[in-house]
């Protein structure tokens, strides 16, 4: 729609009544479509953007609330104007109720068609403005939101840049993508942006955590299994591959997977053909590779940690997400998107955020990023006892209040992690969840962590 004439469906089954009005309405500058079947205006409003429909109340074969309800329904943004030459007050205030925006009895003049109509574009052009409102921090429209089930919210440049990198990798859905990043930065949000963007979108979107599978179902869980192929196949198994057929598959902490795994993914993913587990018939499947993670590959390549090959397949387009400490330009909508989210989802009023807490927050190195920040809002929401939040409802589980200033210096994610969870489990006592929330990671992966690094908490290394 644009700023000044609106799209105008009339649905109506007196032609002369559509050529008429129509005639007057495009005089006017709007853009109009007329039908004087029912099939054929829903057909209209379902494969075209609709702004109006002026729809009559009597049609052969049907009941105009009846099509007032259905249309409000699938599309809430369309207004609609009621026209009939037999309304009674009832079928009025139904209509209303319903959604209708406006009620004309016939005959009218083109006068008070033209009123209605301008009240109409007036309405639609605030609920407009109102949606670019919403959007003015997010950098993914509300349909892709939607999709994606998630919000992208930022205005540094770097954020920017990435938005603008996801579009590009979208428009090659064969093209292997590699985002990197530390924990929390929203990797998961990137891969989710590319496929829901690209030619993909209507087939699956596969998330695998690479460090969650088991050594010994590792293969079965990504190639699939042939029934009675081992103890507890009872049944043939499609594997990520197969489901990710025509769609997108995502290997989360992809510097997790073991060397023998790496071998054989090169393989399938050179080729797009696999074979099942106990099977020997081979299978193809046109899926796409999204990986991500928050380690140093080159570094790892160079340890005989990850293969050279690999990475050079995986890593066709690179996007790498900075953490939130070097684009404090995003902790304020960010914020503020997370402080309306839960202070709706817990029944509060939304509060105050006065500049010392957002100051504060500034200043802060956020080891967990974005998924920290989130996490603290949510429990100063939970602590706020007025209308206005204060640095002391920011509260980590260890009790004490965030001394940001104070705060310890950023954890590199690339380099020495397994000396700096060492350091970290003794200055927490060896409390693994503590352990954790410092690290900015989940206690799950920490102990995966652990048992990667052979860290152990027994007693004489206490």
């Amino acid at each position: 729609m644009n700023t000044e004439k609106i799209k105008v469906l009339i649905l109506d089954d007196e032609k002369d009544f559509t050529e008429e009005l129509a005639e007057f309405l495009e005089l006017s500058g709007h853009q109009v479509v007329q039908a004087n079947a029912v099939a054929d205006g829903l057909a209209i409003l379902y494969k075209s953007q609709i702004d109006l429909l002026i729809l009559d109340i009597r049609l052969p074969g049907a009941n105009g609330l009846d099509i007032l309800q259905k249309v409000k329904s699938d599309l809430p943004m369309l207004e609609v104007i009621i026209v009939s030459g037999h309304g009674d007050m009832d079928t009025v205030i139904k209509a209303m109720r319903m959604g209708a925006f406006d009620y004309l009895r016939k005959p009218f003049r083109h006068l008070d068609i033209q009123i209605a109509i301008e009240r109409t574009r007036k309405y639609l052009l605030l609920q407009r403005r109102l949606v670019i409102a919403e959007e003015r921090n997010s950098l993914i429209s509300k349909a892709l939101e939607a999709k994606i089930n998630r919000k992208f919210i930022g205005i540094s440049p770097q954020i920017i840049a990435i938005n603008e990198q996801a579009n590009l990798a979208a428009q090659y859905p064969d093209t292997n993508v590699l985002i990197t990043g530390e924990s929390g930065t929203g990797k998961e949000n990137i891969a989710r942006i590319i496929h829901y963007s690209g030619k993909r979108r209507d087939h699956f979107f596969c998330a695998v955590n690479s460090s969650s599978i088991t050594d010994s179902l590792l293969e079965s869980e990504f190639f699939g299994h042939k029934k009675g192929s081992f103890t507890g196949a009872i049944a043939d198994k499609k594997g990520f591959f197969e489901i990710s057929d025509e769609g997108t598959l995502f290997l989360d902490e992809i510097a997790d997977m073991p060397l023998n795994l790496q071998a054989k993914l090169l393989r399938s993913i050179e080729e797009k053909v696999f074979t099942r587990v106990g099977d020997t018939t081979p299978y193809r499947s046109d899926f796409r590779i999204i990986s991500a993670t928050n380690y140093d590959l080159d570094q790892m390549v160079g340890e005989k940690r990850f293969r050279l090959d690999l990475l050079h397949r995986l890593n066709t387009l690179h996007i790498h997400i900075p953490p939130l400490r070097e684009r404090t330009e995003d902790i304020v909508p960010l914020l503020n998107q997370f402080v309306e989210e839960f202070s709706a989802r817990m029944g509060k009023t939304i509060p105050e955020i006065p500049n010392e807490v957002i100051e504060t927050l500034k200043s802060y190195h956020f080891p967990g990023n974005v998924k920290e920040l989130r996490n603290i809002t949510e429990r100063a929401i939970i602590f706020c006892k007025n209308d206005r939040l204060s640095i002391d409802d920011f509260i980590l589980k260890s009790g004490h209040s965030h001394a940001f200033t104070a705060a310890t210096e950023p954890i590199p994610v690339f380099s020495g992690e397994a000396d700096q969870i060492r350091e970290k489990l003794k200055s927490c006592n060896y409390n693994q969840t503590e352990t954790a929330n410092a690290l900015g990671i989940t206690r799950d992966a920490l102990i995966r962590k652990m048992k990667k690094y052979n860290i152990s908490v027994s007693r004489t290394e206490r």
